[in-house]
Formats: structure tokens, sequence, C-alpha cells
């Protein structure tokens, strides 16, 4: 039986206020194939940094999930990358 993988990505984006209407569009479009989905930011009362990184936890490693990588690193300023573990 082969085994499964478990994908999660790491999204840092840079001048997030400019690039997240671009990123959410590819987010929404392939929303079914995200599990789970942590935005990360530093922020404190009188700053909010303009990158932020996003932890996206795939339901699989399959054809969607590297359209929706292949289309997230296509937008200035986003970076991805992947970590994946092997389940018996």
């Amino acid at each position: 039986m082969a085994k499964k993988k478990h994908l999660v990505l790491g999204v840092h984006i840079t001048d997030r206020i400019k690039h997240v209407a671009a990123v959410q569009k590819v987010l929404t479009k392939y929303g079914c194939s995200i599990k789970t989905r942590l935005g990360l930011h530093e922020a404190s009362e009188d700053f909010c940094s303009p990158n932020g990184l996003m932890i996206l936890e795939m339901v699989a490693d399959n054809k969607e999930s590297r359209a929706m990588i292949s289309e997230l690193g296509k937008i200035t300023g986003v970076e991805v990358k992947k970590m994946i573990f092997d389940h018996p």
C-alpha cells in the first residue's frame, strides 16, 4: 500500500497589503484543497508589519495543490516552500 503524504506549505508574502487581492483570489479558487490556514505577521499597538507568513495544511499532495502552488509562485512578492511528511 502506498504511503500517504501530508503537505504543509509556508507562504511568505512581502508587501502583503499590495498583494493581498491576488493571493486571496488564488486561495479562494483552491479553498477546498486547504484543510487549515494560519496567518502570521508582526503587530503591536503602533506597528503592523507589511510582510506576512501563512501556513497552509493541504488536504492532499495532488494536482490541485500543485496548481495552487504554481499560481501563488507567479505572484510578485510571494514565495512558497513545501514540507512533505510521509505517513504509512
